[in-house]
């Protein structure tokens, strides 16, 4: 009897543990996930950040990674050592789309072998991301939210020390409507520009973001040769479009290089707080944002308040370039045109026939094709590319930070677009000789090299 009462007692235990083990298994939380991306902690993810096999990627728009507070992230900028792709990358029609975002993915080192830490901070980007290479056959992905890290201060971020030179199109609607957004001053008027080649009809009567008048850009550099207008000229436009040097305007544009072009004319001139639409126009429409057909007019002024140009260490003339051609140990002439204009193979230009480069210019990179292109210096959606990857491009190719830095073109748009990039960045020891090649190569006692450069 008592042999059979341990029996039960002892079957009792065995069952009331496996309830018990049941039970706590029950317990045990499961894995939150983001489609499929499994969530991550703010502490998985310090852990995570010193294992190589971890790439941190921050999903939101480029403006958030620059260094804007967007979607109620309390700290600007991106986790550091984070890279970049963007959610908004996937809603642009382009050509060639898909092998531009293989590529980027390949740049940043973005790779199925890898562990990727998605983050967002509105709980759609890293979803759509993690949805994206999901399909591409990635597994290991993970997600994470940064208005968690962005709460703590002892947790390190990084903003371009200016990036509130290029402004995103959610920040220029809050200035539509009235309100006064990160950066801006309470209280000042600010001047949205539109700025495109060609009379309103070309571009600006099409839709435009609402309050911006047509710039046309045959004003800032008059044809036939369309070089830098006079400072007679300029001050005549500044009087007439009501331009004065304690303005802030935002330049927008279709084309985001002539709104980088009047910006930095602008800038010359003495504006002392000149920005631009960051993606352009395209920007502003992807976000939803209706545009105005309705022509508005600028208020002319009397007196700009300082003689033009008021910044002149902006723009370099072709003697000071050949001053600073003179003494490569402090000084590099950076050329940002495609490689076939670069050794010789083509002009660049329909109104330009001579090819060729300037003595001494190292190549810096711009775009492939044409003179319209800048793909090495802008993401697929048409913002500023990641300052890190033109840093290393740079550095490839030669280029010391260190140096006085001078960027020349063809007739200087490419290079607006660049230096305002470069700024962004926080280099300030830089300029751009704007007249470029076609002044350089129209001078018959200017040097000129063709073929591939010496290494």
């Amino acid at each position: 009897m008592k042999k059979a009462k341990r029996h039960i007692l002892l079957l009792a235990a065995i069952i009331l543990g496996m309830l018990t083990f049941a039970a706590c298994a029950k317990e045990e939380p499961q894995q939150e996930t983001n489609g499929p991306a499994k969530l991550i902690s703010t502490e998985d993810l310090k852990e995570k950040m010193k294992d190589d096999s971890y790439v941190i990627v921050d999903t939101r728009i480029n403006d958030a990674f620059n260094g804007w507070k967007l979607d109620g992230v309390s700290r600007g900028g991106h986790i550091e050592g984070a890279v970049d792709f963007s959610a908004n990358w996937l809603k642009v029609e382009a050509e060639d789309k898909d092998k531009v975002l293989d590529e980027a993915l390949k740049t940043k080192g973005i790779s199925s072998d890898k562990n990727i830490v998605l983050y967002d901070a509105n709980g759609k980007d890293a979803l759509d991301v993690a949805n994206y290479l999901s399909e591409k056959g990635y597994k290991n992905l993970y997600a994470y939210d940064v208005k968690e890290w962005a709460k703590d201060d002892s947790l390190p971020m990084v903003k371009y020390d200016n990036y509130q030179m290029i402004v995103p199109a959610s920040v220029v609607k809050d200035i539509v409507d009235g309100k006064t957004p990160e950066s801006f001053e309470e209280g000042k008027k600010v001047k949205i520009v539109e700025a495109s080649w060609g009379e309103e009809d070309t571009s600006y009567a099409k839709g435009h973001v609402p309050t911006a008048f047509h710039i046309n850009t045959d004003l800032i550099e008059p044809p036939p040769a369309w070089m830098l207008a006079s400072d007679e000229q300029l001050t005549q436009f500044a009087k007439d479009y009501g331009f004065t040097k304690n303005d802030t305007v935002i330049v927008t544009s279709e084309a985001q290089m002539a709104a980088y072009r009047v910006a930095l004319v602008l800038r010359y001139m003495g504006v002392e707080d000149v920005r631009v639409l960051n993606g352009g126009l395209g920007a502003w429409t992807s976000a939803g944002y209706d545009v105005e057909t309705a022509s508005n007019k600028p208020t002319p002024a009397s007196d700009f308040g300082a003689v033009i140009p008021a910044n002149p260490d902006l723009v370099d003339t072709m003697d000071e370039t050949k001053a600073g051609l003179a003494t490569p140990d402090k000084f590099t002439l950076v050329d940002n045109r495609t490689w076939e204009e670069h050794i010789g193979k083509t002009s660049g230009y329909s109104y330009h026939d001579k090819m060729g480069r300037i003595p001494g210019a190292v190549y810096g990179y711009a775009g492939i094709g044409d003179s319209n292109s800048l793909q090495y210096y802008r993401n697929i959606d048409n913002t500023m590319r990641n300052a890190d990857e033109i840093a290393a491009m740079w550095k490839d190719a030669g280029i010391d930070t260190s140096k006085h830095l001078s960027f020349h073109c063809g007739s200087g748009w490419r290079v607006a677009e660049i230096l305002a990039y470069a700024n962004t960045m926080g280099l300030d020891n830089v300029s751009i000789y704007s007249n470029g090649w076609i002044e350089w190569s129209n001078n018959p006692s200017n040097p000129i090299e063709t073929g591939e450069p010496a290494k």
